[in-house]
């Protein structure tokens, strides 16, 4: 099986967009995330995007979510200035899941997502909590945050989630994965159907590569 993209998806997709320059596409938040979801996206994009924002909301308090959207955007942040439209996490996942079902009702005949692109990794979640575990090389915080994702929403959400913090997670030159940990991360990706670009977007950070 395969997913509809061979690059990231979901809510940790739109959290590459949110860098140093993101205001270059929109003042607040919402409006960065309005430049992003173009008419020409792939409806999977869009409804990946909303079952992961759903998720958090659902499952995960508003000091974790803001603590997860933090550990993966460049340079942290977005909840430290709220005139950008960053009041709480909860918040923030309400006006991503309406700015969804705005793209979403103007197409018809949407199907729901299905096949690998349903695949939650429910019987990966001792594995991927290992990960998390072991990546002390994140705040302890993030770490926790990460592992209610894993237990509480999906441990594919939390698998992408860790993926995308640990970048953030470097200082000067340390590099924080070794070959045998990406190595894992990468048979988790695979047993997760992800594309080529999903895992390897770490492989830089991996000693002796």
């Amino acid at each position: 099986m395969q997913r509809f993209t061979e690059s990231d998806f979901g809510v940790s997709w739109l959290m590459s967009m949110f860098h140093y320059d993101w205001t270059h596409n929109g003042d607040t938040g919402a409006e960065a995330v309005r430049y992003h979801l173009v008419p020409e996206l792939d409806p999977e994009e869009v409804l990946s995007l909303r079952r992961d924002v759903r998720l958090l909301l659902e499952h995960l308090g508003s000091d974790m979510i803001e603590t997860l959207w933090q550990a993966g955007t460049y340079p942290a942040g977005g909840f430290s200035d709220p005139r950008r439209g960053f009041t709480t996490g909860a918040e923030w996942m309400k006006t991503i899941i309406g700015l969804c079902d705005d793209w979403l009702a103007g197409r018809q005949n949407v199907s729901p997502l299905t096949g690998a692109d349903a695949e939650d990794g429910a019987q990966l979640a001792d594995a991927v909590l290992v990960e998390i575990d072991q990546a002390r090389f994140l705040p302890d915080r993030v770490r926790q945050a990460l592992a209610e994702c894993a237990r509480r929403c999906t441990p594919d959400l939390a698998l992408r989630l860790l993926l995308r913090a640990i970048p953030q997670s470097v200082r000067g030159f340390d590099l924080p994965l070794t070959p045998e940990r990406y190595a894992r991360l990468e048979e988790l990706g695979s047993a997760l159907h992800y594309g080529e670009f999903v895992v390897s977007e770490v492989r830089h950070l991996t000693t002796g590569d």
